[in-house]
């Protein structure tokens, strides 16, 4: 069983960053393609940012690409999702997500992912 767990969401004024953090638990966490995916009030979940297992290989969404940038310390069993220049269009609950096949490729994609945290609110005001 894997177990991902969000952290680092809240309250920030438009222009502002934050930093999120996904603690993953219950495998090797090292081998694994992980994604940041995000749900807006009446929205779809929609694609954010992912990373290859290793860390070497990183994409982003178009609307937050050069503000947000995905990250991972496999010795921390830990992915991160820097937020810089925040929007109110920002505004979302923030999910991190794991493909469930080692040395998979990263991915735009949800129905490629089998884990998912449990979500943290990220809330921009202007």
């Amino acid at each position: 069983q894997v177990q991902l767990v969000e952290s680092g969401g809240g309250l920030v004024q438009a222009g502002g960053s934050l930093r999120l953090s996904c603690a993953a638990s219950g495998r090797t966490f090292s081998s694994y393609p992980m994604g940041w995916f995000r749900q807006a009030p009446g929205n779809e979940r929609e694609f954010v940012a992912t990373i290859s297992w290793n860390g070497r290989n990183t994409d982003a969404a178009g609307s937050v690409k050069g503000r947000f940038t995905i990250s991972r310390d496999n010795a921390k069993n830990t992915v991160y999702l820097q937020m810089n220049s925040l929007k109110p269009e920002d505004t979302a609950v923030y999910y991190c997500a794991a493909r469930g096949s080692p040395y998979a490729s990263r991915s735009y994609y949800q129905a490629d992912y089998d884990y998912w945290g449990q979500g943290t609110q990220v809330t921009v005001s202007s």
